[in-house]
């Protein structure tokens, strides 16, 4: 597998993701384009009943919304199951971001997020700050905030091999940073995307 982790998308690609409708919370259609007319961080969770990507987006909370805004930035959130789980994940993860549901997951495949697997952090690599919590606890709460809390999204959380990513938007659609996971615990450190796109953090 080539690594293209870090390449950013090219002007095509931006294009046909402009265009990509995603789903607010409400089920209400957005285009992708539309949340690009100002600077934003972009961070594309697996599925809605990750733990791992919990724990990240709930580390994400700490950043200031103050700083975001000296920063001209805004911050989205996108998964890739139903928009109808999205008001339990901002619950369990205390995000005060937006959150988008891409089902589809057309906006993934456009910028490039098109390698699956489950794989954990590998052997010879050093697991990421967010990962609080060790393998057992976290399968365990993932299991208890997910499927057992929330019966009715049982098949609602996205493709569980599903891998996300982080991009950072300049507002006239130019993406001046790019990074897609390579395992299932793989998300950029919270203090290096917020360096790149200059917010300061903590």
């Amino acid at each position: 597998m080539s690594d293209n982790s870090r390449s950013t998308p090219d002007e095509a690609s931006l294009r046909s993701a402009a265009g990509v409708p995603i789903f607010d919370a409400g089920g209400q259609p957005v285009e992708f384009g539309s949340l690009l007319k100002k600077p934003v961080i972009v961070v594309f969770i697996r599925h809605f009943f990750c733990g791992s990507c919990q724990q990240y987006v709930a580390q994400l909370s700490s950043v200031r919304p103050e700083a975001l805004s000296k920063a001209n930035r805004q911050l989205i959130i996108v998964g890739c199951g139903s928009y109808e789980a999205i008001a339990a994940y901002k619950e369990i993860t205390s995000c005060p971001f937006a959150i988008y549901a891409d089902p589809k997951r057309e906006l993934y495949r456009v910028l490039g997020m098109t390698y699956e697997t489950l794989a954990l952090t590998p052997a010879n690599e050093k697991r990421r700050s967010y990962l609080q919590r060790g393998l057992l606890g976290n399968a365990l709460r993932s299991i208890w905030t997910g499927p057992l809390k929330n019966l009715s999204l049982i098949g609602k959380q996205g493709n569980i091999s599903q891998l996300g990513g982080e991009f950072v938007f300049d507002s006239d659609v130019t993406c001046i940073f790019a990074h897609r996971m390579k395992h299932t615990e793989d998300h950029t450190e919270i203090s290096e995307l917020m360096q790149v796109a200059g917010v300061e953090y903590p």
